[in-house]
């Protein structure tokens, strides 16, 4: 739930970029290209991010000329000034940072002395992106509690020390794809923001106030592996402290920035989720956002997020966007002060406007929210311990979230259904990544006699699937008999899957000669029970929720983990036919579904409408039974299982 706020309001903001732009062909001369391929990726990659001109803290031969520390000083010099504010008045720093210029003590302290400001409440928050966020939340809540009356919250990056060609050299300047990528995507800056209890009106435009509605964040470090790290080796084995000094660490790549890419775009599908999650709680209503930042790392990115929002039927027209990626660059922490305090200064605001900011964080995946409101400063501050306003309930045609397929080609009145089930999917994900198995792949420690007690226990349960859904087919009656065709293809396609799976299996050498020798494990067992048994039943309808589940494990899960496997278990390509042609091929197999689903609805008529019938109801439920069915199946994975002896 978001933390909302009723008396803080932004006083005032700043920002300090240092040194001229950089427009893109002067990158040379700060952060050069160590090879080939990096000429390469230099390339493509400033061809895609829409970044023209950024800041950089060092001068051409990589001497400093801002640390990080002089960094945020001059932001918050700035917002003081825009104010005309007195640094006496602020009791409380909340610093953010991916990193100060020490590593101790923490980075708010280190402003504090270089402002030679006086004594001061100060929380130092390290992160990546979201870091600027969470120190304007605790800087408001420090307001909002009454322990403070005015509080700075800052955020300040500095990579450009990290990109200087003389830190490859230990590594022949030969570096892998993920540390290479990053060197033209970051830059130096830093923002600030003042916040008061709201006396004062806005710097820069008389008879406003800028009031903070509420922030959300929220972190899902326990479903994914790390996305950008700094400090650990590629495979993240080891850590830049474990090894004998720090030559010996910049050596193995541990001390080189890095980001997997392949990972980013599950970091805006829980992104979205969460962001319909604020609005069916009556959190936001996207009709009465105005100004939409978001901090996005490249314009690549834009119609990544803006499809999902309008799959999501909760999309905000980009003619309200804002965003200064293009002449002030990616400064991770710091951007969304940045980008705040820049759109303060140049757009003229309006009493009942609101603000939406919007950050995702790829370190190891966060989504942080904020939402501004713009009031007249005539009306009168809200006293501390006022009655909470509950924001506007959404419309229910705004509810729809997007689950694992795309449902812009769903029937009308499938809102609701689509919601529900895409709820319990976000759930399922969750869970399902924090599983042994799962942990053991994300983290890689899954060897070769784990991925082969797995592939045992998961070739006899794929074997039943094309088995339960013929059964389904078989109980379908009267009205249903096209959607018992479209079964029937569908389970004549996936038929052979479990010889695709244990061919696999034996090429990555499992020793299990027949698959009639193969078991099980409990939550299979129960998985297969379940569904036998519904199947069994007259017109099974509900087994279209089991389908979503396991075809979206397929479309969603599979292909995240397929890479770390791979990495990790070094085995021919055509040891991976089975897990290759689900992630290619269940978005297709979801498309299928989408259409058995509107058959459904289309037999049901109005009881189906809005997805509140007898049949949606039923899909749901088994949906629901199927994804804690799967999440048991996971758990006893990391089992050993007994064979039959060969016959």
């Amino acid at each position: 739930m978001p933390v909302p706020f009723q008396r803080v309001y932004i006083e005032s903001a700043g920002y300090f970029m240092p040194g001229e732009p950089i427009p893109n062909e002067r990158m040379d001369a700060y952060i050069a290209p160590l090879n080939r391929m990096s000429e390469r990726i230099k390339r493509r990659i400033l061809a895609e991010n829409g970044i023209l001109t950024r800041h950089y803290a060092m001068d051409e031969e990589g001497v400093t000329r801002h640390t990080n520390t002089q960094l945020a000083a001059g932001a918050i010099r700035d917002c003081l000034r825009r104010g005309g504010a007195e640094l006496s008045r602020v009791s409380l720093l909340a610093s953010g940072s991916s990193g100060g210029d020490t590593l101790m003590p923490g980075f708010a302290n280190m402003i504090q002395g270089e402002l030679a400001a006086p004594p001061m409440e100060t929380l130092s928050v390290h992160g990546i992106c979201a870091a600027g966020v969470s120190a304007i939340q605790s800087a408001a809540q420090g307001i909002e509690l009454g322990a403070h009356r005015s509080a700075l919250a800052v955020a300040s990056e500095m990579p450009s020390r990290l990109f200087k060609r003389s830190r490859f050299a230990a590594r022949g300047y030969e570096t892998d794809f993920d540390s290479h990528f990053l060197r033209w995507m970051l830059s130096d800056g830093a923002g600030a923001l003042l916040l008061s209890d709201g006396t004062p009106a806005l710097a820069g435009s008389p008879g406003l106030r800028l009031r903070l509605k509420w922030v959300h964040q929220r972190a899902f470090s326990g479903d994914y592996p790390v996305c950008m790290q700094l400090g650990l080796t590629e495979d993240r084995a080891r850590g830049h402290l474990d090894f004998g000094s720090w030559a010996e660490a910049e050596v193995a790549g541990a001390l080189s920035l890095r980001q997997d890419i392949r990972l980013l775009p599950h970091l805006f599908d829980i992104g979205i989720h969460e962001y319909a999650t604020l609005v069916q709680g009556g959190w936001l209503d996207p009709k009465r956002v105005d100004h939409f930042l978001c901090h996005y790392s490249s314009e690549k990115f834009i119609p990544v997020v803006e499809d999902l929002m309008a799959k999501a039927d909760l999309a905000i027209p980009r003619e309200r966007w804002w965003s200064n990626l293009a002449w002030r660059g990616n400064t991770g922490a710091a951007s969304i002060l940045i980008m705040l305090s820049e759109f303060l200064h140049t757009k003229a605001l309006n009493p009942g406007e609101q603000i939406f900011c919007y950050v995702p964080e790829s370190g190891r995946f966060m989504a942080a929210y904020m939402l501004l409101e713009v009031e007249s400063a005539e009306a009168p501050a809200r006293a501390m311990g006022g009655p909470r306003v509950t924001a506007e309930a959404p419309p229910d045609d705004e509810a729809a979230i997007a689950p694992p397929h795309d449902p812009a080609v769903a029937p009308e009145g499938l809102g609701a259904l689509l919601t529900e089930l895409a709820g319990i999917w976000h759930d399922y994900r969750s869970r399902a990544w924090r599983t042994p198995l799962i942990r053991q792949i994300r983290e890689r420690r899954l060897a070769l006699p784990d991925y082969l007690n797995w592939m045992e226990q998961w070739i006899p349960q794929v074997r039943e699937g094309s088995r339960w859904m013929r059964e389904g087919a078989a109980s379908l009656t009267g009205p249903y008999q096209a959607l018992a065709a479209l079964i029937d293809v569908h389970a004549g396609e996936e038929q052979d899957d479990f010889n695709i799976l244990f061919s696999d299996y034996r090429k990555a050498g499992g020793t299990v000669a027949r698959i009639d020798d193969l078991r099980r494990n409990p939550g299979g067992e129960a998985l297969n029970a379940y569904l036998h048994g519904l199947a069994a039943t007259r017109n099974p309808i509900g087994l279209l929720g089991a389908i979503y589940i396991i075809e979206g494990t397929g479309q969603r899960i599979v292909p995240a983990l397929l890479p770390l496997i791979k990495a990790g278990l070094r085995l021919p390509p055509d040891a991976f036919r089975f897990l290759e042609y689900h992630g290619h091929n269940d978005e297709n197999h979801l498309n299928r579904w989408l259409a058995a689903v509107e058959m459904v609805m289309a037999v049901e008529g109005g009881e189906g409408a809005g997805g509140q019938g007898r049949a949606a109801r039923q899909i749901i439920d088994t949906a629901r039974h199927t994804a804690a069915l799967y999440l048991m199946q996971f758990q006893h994975i990391t089992e050993r299982m007994p064979h039959e002896p060969n016959a």
